[in-house]
């Protein structure tokens, strides 16, 4: 689909065109993709859900998400930083997630680490690679890059705080999602702008 530029919805909206595949992405691009989220809880839920799509698609990982929530018991960091290798086994026999077990590890050592933060260290940050300068919107989908030098600088930094399982094209993915950066195409009902 690279290159492809807005669509109309059903109810004759223009869209970005990965925004109507399904319903589901109908939903969360409308809703949540591209809007700012603060909150370190709700920040490491993100990175963690972003985490677990590598190498899969989004959609998998957007129908399973209540049972990830569960799971996790709602992705509260002082919560998963108290799991324990009994409840590493539990989720990896868990059919409510993706059962990977190097996702797992991470999604509960980052929690860990986390743990240890000041409140509001993971959202400042995060938030701290946020681009200063927002360019042009994007006119197509081969406009919206998969890779930006703030979200390898935000990999590397999450890195070297002792954050596991995040590359420069997952942090991208957060910034996308969690919005410091607004790739709705220019036109896009949910732009915003």
């Amino acid at each position: 689909m690279s290159g492809a530029g807005l669509l109309a919805g059903p109810d004759g909206a223009l869209r970005c065109p990965w925004g109507l595949s399904t319903e589901d992405y109908v939903a969360y691009h409308d809703t949540e993709w591209g809007k700012p989220v603060h909150g370190d809880d709700a920040l490491y839920e993100r990175l963690c859900l972003e985490a677990f799509q590598s190498g899969l698609s989004w959609l998998t990982i957007l129908r399973r998400r209540e049972g990830f929530r569960k799971a996790f018991s709602d992705f509260r960091i002082a919560a998963v930083a108290e799991f324990g290798p009994a409840d590493a086994e539990r989720l990896l026999a868990d059919e409510g997630i993706i059962r990977n077990r190097a996702k797992i590890e991470a999604t509960l050592a980052n929690a860990k680490v986390l743990a240890g933060w000041e409140p509001g260290q993971l959202d400042a940050l995060i938030w701290s690679h946020a681009p200063k300068k927002r360019g042009r919107a994007p006119r197509s989908t081969g406009d919206v890059p998969a890779v930006t030098p703030e979200s390898t600088a935000l990999a590397k930094a999450l890195k070297k705080a002792g954050i596991r399982f995040v590359g420069p094209t997952t942090a991208y993915a957060l910034m996308q999602a969690c919005g410091l950066v607004n790739d709705h195409l220019a036109g896009c009902v949910s732009r915003g702008e």
